[in-house]
Formats: structure tokens, C-alpha cells, sequence
């Protein structure tokens, strides 16, 4: 196995336990444990994890984003029960707009099996638009803007100004971090600026998010709850959480 391909598999399980220890993934890709020090130290240096005594933690620090790839690898199961939920909001003859994230791969997924007939999407994802791109009846429309590879995303001004001469009646969104404080945040500017440009320029705001990433605050800010009309998770939320949403008049959608 590659030193990269081991990284990546030590990030996800990083990512899904948040903790990890030297001694047992030594044993599990039968390396030694400097080879595994060495690994943390990478990952620590790349901003991923935290190196501490014996193993590493994730790092909260949400600024740094995971590669794409690796974030459709993880909570597939969680992410596919929101998919299936949300498709369920779309109907023919709706102008919306999908964001770049991993859950929204999901939700063009099942709307590709749904083949919902009229349905004009707008997204700056690259893998959005290849999945949705053959549909029956479908209009597809990729922003231009700025490539980033590692989230198969388009962004900058002109991803901007292309969502903004736009109007949609829904808009698919996903997130870093959810909090009650600080509403909607992601890891840096230029992806919460796509999203804040979309949110702007759609009549409602459907929050499509898995449960682990609530209570959590990232760098910037999207929106504030307030601006959320449907939130789709995939678990009941908490108590307190409830309460909040439905203060906020914020429909929840959740399996059960």
C-alpha cells in the first residue's frame, strides 16, 4: 500500500471516530509505529489532525477542507437517507440550485433515478452536473468560475455573478457546521459566498445536513437559521434543537 492511500484511510477513520491511536493502526496496516508517527505528522502538518501523545485527534478546525473524494467516503449511509428525503421536495418544472457539496452528490444521485421531468439545476459542481447531465427533459447549467480540484467545485466572482443573473425557487444546500448562534458556517470565504449568492437569489432554502454537524461552528458564515425554510437531517434532532427550529418556523424533515 502507498504511504498516500495509507494517509487517506487513516484520515477517514480520524474523521469517524475522531480519535486514533498509534499502537492499533500500526497493527492494521502492518506498518511499524514510526511509520505511522510519520503519517500523523503529515496530517497534522496538512492542518487534518491533531498529533498528540500515542495517536491524533480530528482537528475541529474546519478551514481545512477534506479532500472530495474522501468526503463522499464518509456517513455514506446518513447522506443517502437525506438524498432520499430531499428528492421527495423536488417537483417538475422547479429551478434549483445544488451546491458543491458531498451530500448534494447524493441527492443528484436519487433525483437522476427519480428523472423528474422539467427540472432546470444550476450548481458548481462539477460531479453534479456529469450525474444529472443526461436526464430526459432536464436542463443542466454548469457556473463558470474558478476550478478547485480538490471539491470538483467552481467558484470566484464568476460563479458569482452566474448564480446571481438566476432565479430559483429551491436551493440545495449543505455545510460545515450548524450552530444555533452562528447559523449555516463552512471552512473559508469563497465557498460560503457561493452559497451565500445562491440562498439570495432562491425563494426557499432547503438545508440539506447530517446530524454530526450540529453544534459546530466553522470559519465563516453562511446564513443565519433564519434564512432556513426546510432542514433535512438524518435523525432526529435534539430537544433543544426542536425547539429552536420551530421557533424559527424552520419545517424539519428527518427519517421515522
Amino acid at each position: 500500500m502507498l504511504s498516500a492511500e495509507r494517509r487517506n484511510l487513516i484520515l477517514r477513520e480520524v474523521h469517524e471516530k475522531k480519535k486514533v491511536f498509534v499502537n492499533e493502526l500500526s497493527r492494521r496496516f502492518e506498518v511499524s509505529e514510526e511509520t505511522i508517527r510519520r503519517d500523523l505528522d503529515k496530517l497534522d502538518k496538512d492542518g487534518y489532525v491533531i498529533k498528540g501523545y500515542g495517536g491524533a485527534v480530528l482537528n475541529e478546525d474546519y478551514g481545512t477542507d477534506l479532500p472530495f473524494n474522501m468526503r463522499c467516503e464518509i456517513n455514506p449511509e446518513k447522506k443517502s437517507q437525506i438524498a432520499e428525503l430531499a428528492v421527495e421536495e423536488i417537483e417538475p418544472g422547479d429551478h434549483i440550485f445544488m451546491d458543491a457539496s458531498s451530500t448534494t452528490v447524493f441527492l443528484s444521485r436519487a433525483v437522476r433515478k427519480k428523472e423528474t421531468d422539467k427540472l432546470t439545476v444550476i450548481t458548481n459542481s462539477i460531479e453534479n452536473a456529469v450525474t444529472l447531465g443526461n436526464i430526459p427533459g432536464a436542463q443542466i447549467m454548469l457556473t463558470g468560475g474558478i476550478l478547485k480540484f480538490d471539491s470538483m467545485s467552481l467558484t470566484g466572482g464568476r460563479a458569482l455573478e452566474d448564480i446571481r443573473q438566476y432565479h430559483m425557487n429551491k436551493a440545495f444546500i449543505s455545510c460545515n457546521g450548524l450552530d444555533i448562534d452562528r447559523g449555516v458556517t463552512e471552512g473559508n470565504d469563497e465557498v460560503a459566498g457561493v452559497k451565500q449568492a445562491a440562498i439570495n437569489a432562491s425563494d426557499r432554502v432547503y438545508l440539506v445536513v447530517d446530524s454530526e454537524k450540529f453544534k459546530r461552528a466553522s470559519f465563516a458564515q453562511v446564513c443565519s437559521l433564519d434564512r432556513v425554510d426546510v432542514l433535512i437531517t438524518d435523525k432526529k434532532p435534539d430537544a433543544r434543537w426542536l425547539e429552536v427550529l420551530e421557533q424559527k418556523n424552520i419545517r424539519t424533515v428527518y427519517p421515522g
